[in-house]
Parts: structure tokens; C-alpha cells; sequence
């Protein structure tokens, strides 16, 4: 409902607000690429080498040809851009003792929060058929650390560097996983830090709701490093900002987020679809 619906008879000063989701998926790329981005369509140009052929010498006989060094582009593109703008009408602003706009900016934020990490959660598919593991049952805490012990010999068969992994859970997986013993919780400041939950099997172990969801109760476990995916975004400088409504007494508040990821290295990913039942 409305704003202009309650009657300032009692109103707190404290607004009650929704309850927010953390930036989880964002949070394992990397942001290596993001240089100077100002507009749609941006694109950062990232070079790769291919291999290196290492030859049998002989001294005193072979002759040593050089080859070529080959270089290969990849493109990350600035392709998605997204906007709040909300108004707050002057009476309203009153009523609220002044709590609205930095309620209204803390929704906004996010808002825009959760659609990046969607955005992101997208990209397993994108994974190399041979770390993929099909639908599995995930009913027992057992059959949980069997799930990511598998995630675990796909990386390493793929030699993922054991340094850094992690692996994205949904809440139910992360329940049946602290019923482990090999599971090792983090504590509570840690985890509203940085969104860890806790370790097992070599992963940093974080949890979201996210989670993609082919189909009925089955969810993707994503596994990796933050090697696997870039991801780079933009506020354009004054692309935030507040004025005067011309059409009511009213402040209005806009913003602009630009951003854009590429899988590049999608040997770094590792996928398990988990089904609760």
C-alpha cells in the first residue's frame, strides 16, 4: 500500500524494512578486467596465449626453430544496464520523520544486489561437460559431503588450483552439511563479513538463495575459483542523484548501474545439480 494511506496519528522514526539477500555470487569473480567503463556496450578486450610446444634437445644437433607465440581475444561486454527512480512526496517525508529516502536508497541497492547475483548464477551454464554431475539425490548429510567431495575430484582432475575454491549452497544443503563432522562452521561475525557460512572438503562454503533451479525441487551446487568468471560494473559518476519534482512536491531519487561478466575459464567451474528428494 501507499505511503499516503497511514494517518500520522503514531509513526516510529525506525521503518521496518524487508529483509535483504547478501551479494554472494559477485562476491567469487574477479574483477580483474573492470578498467575505464562509463556506457552500455563498453567492452574490455582480454588477451589469452595459447600453448607453448616443449621439444626433445640434442646437443651439437637439433636446430631450434621458434614458434610463434599465439594470442587470442576474448570480450567482455558492459551489456546490461539497470535503473531505480522512486519519488517521496513532501507530507510523507514528514510523517516519516526523514526515514524514507535512506530506506527507499537502501531497497534500491538491493534490488540491484540480487539481480547481479541472478545474473551471475547464470553462467553454470557455461561449465565444461566434464565437470558437470548430473541430477543427484541430496537427501542425507552423507550424500551432502558426497556431493562436493565429487565437485572436489572434478576440479582436480580439471587441475583447478586447490587455492581459493569455493562452492555456492542453498540453505536445505547447507543444513544437511553442518550435520557433518567434516563440515566446519564459521562464526557468525565472519559470516556477516564476507558470506562465508564454512569450510568443508577445501571449499569456502557460502549459501544463497539464488541457487539456480532447473527444475522442480532440483538446484545447482556451483563450484570454482574466482578465476572462472570476470565480472566488471559501473556507477557512472552523476548517474546517482537527487531533485525537485516538476510535477508534485515531492524529492525524486534516480540511479544507474551498468555491468557485465564472461566465463573465462570454464574448466575453473564445477557443477552439481542437487535434488532435494
Amino acid at each position: 500500500m501507499s505511503v499516503d494511506t497511514f494517518i500520522p496519528e503514531i509513526w516510529h522514526a525506525q521503518l521496518m524494512e524487508p529483509l535483504q539477500r547478501k551479494h554472494i555470487y559477485a562476491d567469487v569473480t574477479n574483477r580483474d578486467y573492470e578498467g575505464n567503463i562509463s556506457n552500455v556496450g563498453d567492452t574490455v578486450r582480454i588477451n589469452t596465449v595459447g600453448d607453448v610446444t616443449v621439444s626433445d634437445y640434442v646437443p651439437n644437433s637439433t636446430v631450434i626453430t621458434p614458434e610463434r607465440l599465439n594470442t587470442a581475444d576474448l570480450e567482455l561486454v558492459i551489456d546490461t544496464c539497470k535503473y531505480f527512480a522512486f519519488e517521496i512526496d513532501d507530507v510523507d517525508k514528514r510523517q516519516a520523520l526523514g526515514g524514507l529516502m535512506p530506506a527507499g536508497m537502501r531497497r534500491a541497492g538491493d534490488k540491484m544486489r540480487n539481480l547481479v547475483d541472478l545474473y551471475i548464477a547464470a553462467f553454470y551454464t557455461g561449465a565444461l561437460a566434464a565437470n558437470t554431475i548430473g541430477t543427484t539425490a541430496i537427501t542425507t548429510p552423507t550424500l551432502a559431503l558426497d556431493g562436493l567431495t565429487n565437485l572436489m575430484v572434478k576440479l582436480d582432475e580439471a587441475d583447478v588450483p586447490e587455492e581459493g575454491r569455493w562452492a555456492i549452497v542453498t540453505p536445505w544443503y547447507k543444513a544437511l552439511l553442518a550435520r557433518s563432522q567434516e563440515f566446519i562452521a564459521v562464526t557468525p561475525q565472519e559470516a556477516l563479513l564476507n558470506g562465508r557460512v564454512g569450510q568443508c572438503m577445501g571449499f569456502d562454503i557460502r549459501m544463497s538463495n539464488n541457487a539456480p533451479n532447473p527444475t522442480g525441487d532440483d538446484f545447482v551446487v556451483m563450484a570454482g575459483t574466482d578465476q572462472a568468471i570476470s565480472y566488471a560494473e559501473q556507477i557512472p559518476i552523476g548517474s546517482i542523484e537527487a531533485y525537485r519534482s516538476q510535477a508534485s512536491f515531492a524529492d525524486v531519487v534516480r540511479g544507474m548501474h551498468l555491468y557485465g561478466a564472461k566465463l573465462l575459464r570454464p574448466e575453473f567451474l564445477a557443477i552439481l545439480t542437487a535434488s532435494k528428494t
